[in-house]
Order: C-alpha cells, then sequence, then structure tokens
C-alpha cells in the first residue's frame, strides 16, 4: 500500500505524521487490496478562525476510489472523524464481499448429515424404519401407477412431466388410488 502525506499551509512535523500512519495502518484489518491512501492536511484561517481541513484519498481495487474530507478546529479531532468514516466504508464493503460468497461444493459437509440423520433413525430404531427415496426422471403418472401395482410398497413418490412432485398411493376402496 503507497502512502503520502501532503500539508497545505502547515508544516508537517513527525508526530502528525506518525499518528496518520498509525490511523492508516489500522485500514488493513479490512483485508481488502487497498493500493493507495493519500492524505491532505490544509490550514485555513477566516475570520481570524484557524481551521483544518483533512482529506483522505484512498484508491482500492475492484472498488471506486473513496475521498473523505473533514474540517475541524483541531488537526487530531479532524484525523480521527476521516478515520473513522474511512473505516464505515471500508467495513462496508467488507461485509458485503464476506456476506455475498456463495458455499463451494467442497465446503458442503454431507457426511455428517448423513451420520446425524442415522444417529437419529437409531433412536427411534422400533418406532420408525428409514426408507431411501430415490430420484428418477420425470415419469407419467400412469407409469407410477403400473410401479406402484406390480411392487408391495405403499407409495410411489415421483416428478411428473411438469417437474412437480407427485405421490400416488392405494385407497382403503378396492382398485383406487390417491395421488397428492
Amino acid at each position: 500500500m503507497n502512502t503520502s502525506i501532503v500539508g497545505r499551509h502547515i508544516d508537517l512535523t513527525d508526530p502528525i505524521k506518525e499518528y496518520i500512519n498509525a490511523s492508516i495502518e489500522a485500514f488493513r484489518k479490512y483485508n481488502l487490496d487497498i493500493i493507495s491512501v493519500n492524505s491532505i492536511i490544509s490550514q485555513e484561517e477566516k475570520h481570524g478562525k484557524k481551521a483544518f481541513s483533512f482529506e483522505f484519498t484512498l484508491n482500492i481495487a475492484n472498488l471506486d476510489t473513496v475521498v473523505v474530507k473533514q474540517k475541524d478546529k483541531d488537526l487530531y479531532t479532524a484525523i480521527d472523524i476521516a478515520v473513522d468514516r474511512v473505516s464505515k466504508v471500508l467495513r462496508r464493503h467488507h461485509d458485503k464481499i464476506s456476506g455475498h460468497r456463495a458455499t463451494k461444493l467442497t465446503e458442503v459437509d454431507s457426511v455428517s448429515q448423513e451420520d446425524e440423520i442415522a444417529n437419529e433413525l437409531e433412536k427411534l430404531e422400533g418406532e420408525i424404519i428409514g426408507v431411501r427415496l430415490n430420484s428418477y426422471k420425470p415419469m407419467d403418472i400412469e407409469d407410477a401407477l403400473d410401479e406402484l401395482k406390480e411392487s408391495q410398497a405403499a407409495f410411489k413418490v415421483f416428478y411428473d412431466k411438469d417437474d412437480n412432485m407427485r405421490v400416488i398411493y392405494p385407497m382403503k376402496e378396492e382398485d383406487k388410488f390417491g395421488l397428492y
């Protein structure tokens, strides 16, 4: 990160430079690719009153240039307020980047999820019997009915041609089937 400090109508002392550099180091915690930080300090006098103007210009990769200007009677107060404002912009951008990351397939822990399901089924072993359903290509309702009649299953889950999940099951009346 390139840094520069420029003083206009003011003598830059070492304590001022150190204070600004320490403030700039606080920007590193956001892990953004900050290319350069330019600091401009100017002193103005209007109506016999002195005022300091402080400006940060940050060039950040993949983001527009951030410019923050702050005026105050005290130079250190102006620097602190400008640092807070820049930190707010950087934090928002960092949160936006880190919050919108998609989950990678390598990050999905499907094995542990299956283990949790298996543990739950073991607890209810006598009451619930786990059946793994297989999803196949979409099928006609007539084909699903024929498969249900040929098997000893209590119901058949399938996708119809419109990609809707359907369930077909025998009803209490003979030779009648329900479709959900």
